[in-house]
Parts: structure tokens; C-alpha cells; sequence
């Protein structure tokens, strides 16, 4: 029984995407580097991405836009994320090479993105399951990264610094320039200024 992994990363921040990693491991993988990806450092965490992008029999990286998730509300846009990611994969394993015949997927969480094979929503399966936490390791880097190359772009608003959350440096920075050209306007940042209006 092949078993893949699928979580997010990024619900929570006031701009920039939802990314969704998929992955698949095999019975000799390091499992001892894999924790939950909030109880890893920032090294951890890129030491642990670097060994998992390498030995992991397969994985792939999905994403859902700022417009994305005002279009259809930050839930439906990371089980796109996560659908997403889930093809990645199975099309990174094709170019590789590699026949995968997933028959299970377990994803962090209450509820379960709409991929062809069963799919099991587990309530801290970051925690728990070695495939989704390495999921969840991917998905942060990968959006960790996303979020410092929008500083660059967008350097007033200091995304290389809180990556988008609700922070006060982040809060002030909208207050100060206005929403950037990646604020979820479906998100409001409190009582200063909803960004709905």
C-alpha cells in the first residue's frame, strides 16, 4: 500500500498564497528529521526540505493565489492548493520515471481535497504521520520562500520579515502604503481597516 501526505501551509496571513505539498515516502526514509513543521526551526526545517526533496519516493507543490482564495474563501482555496500539489506529484513521478499506484491519502485537518483515491482527514496528522508532516515541511519552505521573493518585489511591506501574517509590523505597513498588489482583500486586519471595504 502506497500512502501519500498532503498539507498546507499559509491560512492564516493577510496576503500571499496558500501552498500545499504532496509526498510520498519510502520504507527506508531518515523518518528521525520529520516533526511537525511548527516545532522545527527555520534550519531544521530547510535541512529536513532539502533530504525530503531528495529521498522521497515522490512530491510535488501545489498553489492557490491571493485572488483564488478571495474568489472562493481560504478553505476551498487549500483543498485546491492540495489538489494541486497531488497532481505535481504524480506528474514530477511520470517525468521521473517513476510508476507511483497511490492507494491512500491522509491530509492534516477536517476536511479532504477531491483526489482520485481515498483520502482520510486526520485532526494533527502533522504531528502524527511521517508522510504529512514531511508535506508540511514542503509546503512552509516553499511558501516561506515565495513570501521573501515578494519582498523583494515589494519591499515596503517587509513580506521577507512576517510572510505575510497578521502582525503588527505587517498591520502597520498596510496602514502606512495601503493593501499590496497580494493582500487578500477578503481578509480584514482589525479595526483600523478591513480591506473588504
Amino acid at each position: 500500500m502506497i500512502r501519500c501526505g498532503l498539507d498546507e501551509a499559509g491560512r492564516g496571513p493577510l496576503a500571499g498564497p496558500v501552498c500545499a505539498a504532496s509526498v510520498i515516502l519510502s520504507k527506508d526514509f531518515p523518518f528521525e528529521i520529520l516533526k511537525d513543521s511548527k516545532k522545527l526551526s527555520e534550519k531544521k526545517r530547510e535541512a529536513a526540505r532539502i533530504i525530503i526533496c531528495e529521498r522521497a519516493v515522490a512530491w510535488g507543490i501545489g498553489w492557490a493565489s491571493a485572488a483564488e482564495i478571495d474568489a472562493i474563501n481560504i478553505l476551498k482555496a487549500s483543498l485546491l492548493a492540495m489538489e494541486r500539489a497531488y497532481a505535481a506529484m504524480l506528474e514530477a513521478a511520470q517525468r521521473s520515471g517513476v510508476a507511483l499506484e497511490c492507494s491512500e491519502a491522509i491530509v492534516d485537518g477536517l476536511y479532504k481535497p477531491n483526489i482520485p483515491i481515498p483520502c482520510t482527514p486526520m485532526v494533527k496528522a502533522d504531528a502524527l504521520i511521517p508522510e504529512v508532516m514531511a508535506a508540511s515541511i514542503l509546503a512552509k519552505t516553499a511558501r516561506d520562500r515565495m513570501m521573501e521573493r515578494y519582498g523583494w518585489i515589494y519591499p515596503e511591506y517587509g513580506f521577507e520579515q512576517h510572510k505575510g501574517y497578521p502582525t503588527r509590523l505587517h498591520r502597520e505597513r498596510i496602514l502606512q502604503y495601503g493593501p499590496s498588489p497580494i493582500q487578500r482583500y477578503s481578509f480584514s486586519i482589525g479595526p483600523e481597516l478591513d480591506l473588504g471595504n
